[in-house]
């Protein structure tokens, strides 16, 4: 019968309510043991502890720094400049913004020299790859460098 049908052998669990007195087998100390971290309210042993011994990211050397004049430069190869060559006689940052060939305009655009051209265009960029201005320049086009 269908009125008789229930849940599987142990699909419904009863939760554990601690803390709530002795008769219950999970009183007084409500499953938490006496004392230390793991009694304490919030008390979590954090991933790098490893029992009181100096953790791994203490013990090894620090290397390298970080040089804060750094350029994040958004980089297009020529060979992304093509389909825009056909329509534009012009390639800007803004132009290539607004395309979503870069995401944003950190410290500027450096062109590189990956794929081919075909149009004569000019592209104007704040740094250019050797390849990519031969690239431009033999397919009649002027590679202009901005002020950074």
């Amino acid at each position: 019968m269908l009125t008789d049908l229930g849940g599987r052998p142990g699909s419904k669990k009863r939760r554990k309510r601690v803390g709530r007195g002795l008769g219950s087998g999970h009183g007084r100390t409500a499953c938490r043991g006496y004392k230390g971290l793991g009694a304490r309210t919030g008390g979590k042993v954090h991933a790098s502890f490893e029992g009181g011994q100096t953790p791994l990211h203490r013990r090894l050397p620090k290397r390298g720094f970080t040089n804060i004049f750094r350029r994040e430069w958004a980089i297009v190869n020529v060979g992304d400049l093509a389909p825009l060559a056909d329509e534009k006689r012009e390639i800007t940052p803004e132009l290539l913004l607004e395309r979503r060939l870069i995401k944003e305009l950190k410290h500027g655009v450096k062109v590189l020299g990956g794929g081919s051209l075909e149009k004569p265009v000019v592209v104007k960029a704040h740094a250019f790859a050797r390849s990519a201005r031969e690239i431009i320049e033999k397919a009649g086009g002027r590679a202009e460098v901005l002020p950074a």
